[in-house]
């Protein structure tokens, strides 16, 4: 028989966890910069990320969206919203599902994986699809501010203008040779979500990147 674990015990356990990043946490904070240059670096650590297979239009996408209350986004570098979820395009059947921050002090992604995935049935008779969860695979970086889309040109060769990406699409691309998720959020906030394994790469590039913004304009 299955022990069942008890709420202290999950407590304790996530009072332990350390995220991917936590080392550059100090320097993200010093880093800040405000004015017409200004650009700011957080991470956002254990936000509930579930991994999601399934055909746009059939009977077990419907049944995922409906669990997560959220429609599936429809075409390249859409995301949709609902039920405390974004939902991000990676693929023409393949979708991540990334929770609104509070998730991160919850720990929900086991317990969240395995609601959505029962709508897809029982072994026999499941619905062709799958849910997985990935809220350890990758972390969130959030770069905000006038100048967070000149950082990030820096290293992405994907077209950041406006005009090209608008706030709500999110696209899968490379930063400085590193698979991200570059997610723009509002007019002048980005999340770049890299795998966990590549966090302390990521954030000390975005760093770097950053230090011209730090210095006084020379007239």
């Amino acid at each position: 028989m299955a022990e069942t674990i008890s709420e202290e015990t999950l407590s304790l356990a996530a009072s332990l966890r350390r995220s991917p990043a936590a080392r550059l946490a100090k320097a993200f904070a010093v880093a800040g910069t405000e004015g017409e240059r200004g650009v700011r670096l957080r991470e956002i650590p254990f936000l509930t990320q579930l991994g999601i297979r399934a055909t746009p239009g059939t009977p077990a996408a419907a049944a995922v969206e409906a669990a997560l209350g959220a429609p599936l986004p429809a075409i390249h570098g859409s995301t949709t919203t609902g039920g405390g979820y974004s939902v991000l395009w990676i693929g023409p059947d393949e979708f991540l599902a990334v929770g609104d921050e509070g998730s991160a002090d919850l720990d929900r992604g086991p317990a969240e994986t395995a609601r959505v995935a029962a709508t897809l049935g029982e072994a026999g008779s499941r619905l062709p699809g799958a849910v997985v969860d990935l809220s350890a695979n990758r972390t969130t970086f959030e770069l905000s501010g006038p100048a967070a889309r000149l950082v990030l040109e820096k290293g992405v060769s994907f077209d950041l203008h406006p005009r090209s990406f608008r706030a709500g699409q999110a696209i899968v691309t490379v930063l400085d040779h590193v698979p991200v998720l570059v997610w723009k959020t509002e007019e002048e906030t980005f999340r770049v979500l890299p795998r966990a394994s590549f966090a302390d790469h990521v954030g000390r590039w975005l760093l770097d990147a950053m230090r011209e913004f730090s210095a006084p304009e020379v007239h």
